[in-house]
């Protein structure tokens, strides 16, 4: 079986009585060859790494080696566990730790790419604020990374998920979308709902560029996956409602292929563009090139 489109991803789930991250250990264990125990193994190992890029993000004040990230993390734990989030419990404690792990990249830290490393404070942002406010088992963390892996295997196959490629849109764009659909998936929706949601929180993205200020994987980047995480419950909350997608998920996931090869070079992680050549940006850049000459 080769899932090579969201509506075959349904239908597969349909036949196979199966929901997308059952599905997705089921045929990579036939694609592998090891057994499904070997590879939640795996995944299990990947989720402790992503916990730990958390922990290590939500204590430590100390800044990036470029001086333009880190501490943030720090700012909004306190500020969420004194109850001021206006976004709530899930949203606030979502951005907190992805803030967590976007810094802990940033510091050269250990990080688990989802898809990629710019992206990577989506997904885990997600996954433990779902574990802290619904208390779920680290089991169903492996199985939503599942869920997320099967979405973001259709997105990369029909697209692309490199900021090079197709702009920011490819990473917070996807990494947003796989994050909408796992929660959708863990909150006992539908295959049906989650590539729903996965098709509304990637139209929110679509046009996203990629501007990172002196190239480095930082400013915008970090924020983005901030935000990223309550579009992502957003799109989750649209769908368990029954609020679908006009446009199916396989059109929107081929509007962004287009909308990437339709731009221009200096906004797909050149850093000749947006963000990147506003005079804050050009400072910046300039004062840490100065400083490794």
């Amino acid at each position: 079986m080769n899932i090579q489109s969201m509506k075959e991803l349904i239908v597969a789930c349909d036949s196979e009585q199966k929901n997308i991250g059952e599905l997705m250990l089921m045929l990579e264990a036939k694609n592998s060859g090891k057994k499904e125990e070997t590879i939640i193994g795996m995944m299990e190992e990947r989720l402790i790494k992503m916990k730990e890029a958390v922990d290590n993000g939500i204590k430590d004040r100390s800044a990036a080696p470029s001086g333009i990230s880190g501490g943030d993390a720090v700012k909004m734990f306190e500020y969420t566990t004194q109850g001021k989030s206006l976004s709530g419990n899930y949203i606030g404690d979502a951005m907190t730790y992805s803030l967590a792990t976007s810094e802990s990249n940033a510091r050269m830290g250990v990080i688990v790419a989802t898809p990629t490393a710019g992206a990577a404070g989506i997904l885990p942002g997600v996954l433990f604020s779902l574990k802290k406010n619904d208390h779920y088992s680290n089991k169903e963390l492996v199985m939503g990374l599942f869920t997320s892996s099967m979405l973001g295997y259709v997105i990369a196959n029909r697209s692309f998920i490199s900021g090079a490629a197709g702009g920011c849109q490819a990473e917070v764009g996807s990494a947003t979308a796989m994050a909408a659909g796992t929660i959708v998936e863990m909150k006992g929706g539908t295959p049906e709902q989650a590539v729903n949601a996965t098709a509304l929180a990637l139209k929110s993205l679509l046009g996203l560029v990629c501007d990172p200020v002196a190239g480095l994987v930082e400013v915008p980047c970090i924020k983005r996956n901030v935000i990223g995480t309550s579009i992502a419950f957003s799109a989750a909350d649209l769908s368990l409602a029954g609020i679908e997608s006009r446009i199916p998920c396989d059109e929107v996931i081929e509007a962004m292929y287009r909308i990437g090869k339709e731009m221009p070079r200096t906004l797909r992680e050149t850093a000749l563009g947006g963000l990147a050549t506003t005079e804050t940006g050009k400072q910046v850049k300039d004062r840490l090139f100065r400083k490794k000459m």
